[in-house]
């Protein structure tokens, strides 16, 4: 039987089959109620997943702004010094100018204080007050210097152990001389603004986050200096000039591989070369945003070349076929087209970059820093390490402080991310 037989013989059975089909038969029935069913199945997976994950999300945000918001508020209590007693003839203009130190230890602001706190609160008077409140007393005076012209009333930190009681629960020693502090109205809550001036310190009442921001900043400043330019001209040259063969493509996998390393391979990777082989210094900002650039870097290029990418060949061949050499087609028209890109895909990066621990644990940048650091070679820390480290702490004290910080880094890599958003939107060009 030739195949055109064949082909004859079969298309009438075929035809009869397809005639036969019964739409509104059971079983079609059946199997279209099914892929019904698989369809409602599907989409009630995908809404659950969207509201497990939220549910995940409101929880994690209820817990840290519960206990976080507590560390914004401070507890202090008032403490009344006869500066004019203490301190003899002194006149303002002795505070202010030169003459400031040399007025300062010669008036012992700590025996003031000490004498004050004995005289208003007993022998055990300094219970009350933090171990660094008289610093607070020398601060004030020093801001203004009229103070001492009179008796005056000082609003000093409390200790610890008050500042739980006033917000929580503490000791029942703390609980008692916060209800006879109340009781006398000699004590009150405001926001704590040392939070977000101070920097480290042993009492979790006095603690602050400004020390490990401004590291944190200078961390990134360096990043950016180092990972935008260098992953910007390896995408440019990777995507307008390399040729096409096994030695680009080998480092094109690499750099994809290098974006998924985990972080801490980066930091064992400064360790190595920064620290040992340069002998740089030690829980530095700079060595903390080299480390970070090399992680940073893959994500850049990858983002660039994409950014790059989506230009459409018309532009380059319409400068092409104005005169513009390739280097200006990609410097005058390519690159101000892909930079919203770029970018869009820098911030992401600089924002992973800014919420990582792990590299920084392993080149040291856990110190135990009470000043901000001033330049790049000062010992520093940075926030995500500052949190790790407060969250280690036996103190209840540094509870509320470890949430209030990662409230702060929250903020930040909201804020991060919302720029990114909006450079994205703004400046975004659709072909």
């Amino acid at each position: 039987m030739t195949e055109a037989a064949t082909m004859s013989a079969h298309l009438p059975a075929t035809a009869a089959t397809a005639r036969k089909t019964d739409w509104m038969g059971d079983a079609m029935q059946k199997r279209i109620a099914s892929r019904y069913a698989a369809e409602r199945r599907f989409k009630f997976m995908g809404l659950a997943a969207v509201v497990l994950s939220s549910l995940f999300l409101a929880f994690l945000l209820f817990v840290m702004v519960g206990n976080g918001a507590k560390g914004f508020i401070t507890t202090e209590a008032t403490l009344t010094v006869d500066l004019p007693a203490a301190t003899g003839s002194i006149s303002p203009e002795q505070l202010t100018g030169p003459r400031l130190s040399a007025t300062m230890a010669s008036i012992d602001v700590r025996r003031i204080y000490d004498n004050a706190v004995q005289a208003q609160y007993g022998k055990d008077g300094s219970r009350f007050f933090a171990t660094t409140a008289w610093t607070a007393l020398r601060d004030q005076l020093t801001e203004n210097p009229n103070l001492v012209m009179g008796k005056t009333s000082f609003w000093l930190p409390t200790s610890s152990d008050i500042d739980r009681a006033a917000k929580d629960t503490s000791t029942a020693e703390a609980e008692a001389d916060y209800a006879q502090l109340r009781k006398a109205g000699e004590v009150r809550q405001t926001f704590n603004w040392n939070f977000l001036t101070g920097s480290d310190g042993t009492d979790p009442a006095q603690v602050g986050i400004w020390g490990s921001l401004k590291g944190s900043l200078i961390t990134m400043v360096v990043t950016l200096l180092l990972a935008f330019p260098v992953g910007v001209l390896a995408a440019v040259y990777l995507e307008e000039y390399a040729t096409k063969n096994r030695l680009t493509d080998l480092i094109e996998v690499s750099i994809n591989n290098l974006a998924a390393v985990p972080s801490i391979i980066f930091g064992l990777l400064g360790l190595a070369v920064f620290l040992q082989f340069f002998a740089m210094p030690r829980s530095a900002a700079i060595v903390g945003g080299l480390t970070l650039a090399l992680m940073t870097m893959p994500v850049i290029v990858i983002a660039a070349r994409n950014a790059i990418k989506a230009v459409p060949p018309s532009i380059r061949e319409a400068a092409m076929g104005v005169g513009a050499s390739p280097i200006q087609v990609v410097f005058h028209h390519v690159l101000p087209l892909a930079i919203p890109g770029i970018m869009t895909g820098t911030i992401i990066g600089m924002a992973r970059a800014l919420g990582e621990t792990a590299p920084l644990l392993m080149i040291g940048m856990r110190a135990f820093t009470t000043t901000p650091p001033d330049g790049l070679t000062d010992p520093a820390t940075v926030l995500p390490v500052q949190i790790f480290l407060w969250s280690d702490e036996v103190n209840r004290g540094f509870v509320e402080k470890t949430s209030a910080a990662i409230i702060v880094l929250l903020v930040f890599l909201l804020t991060m991310n919302a720029v990114a958003v909006y450079l994205r939107n703004r400046f975004e060009t659709r072909w």
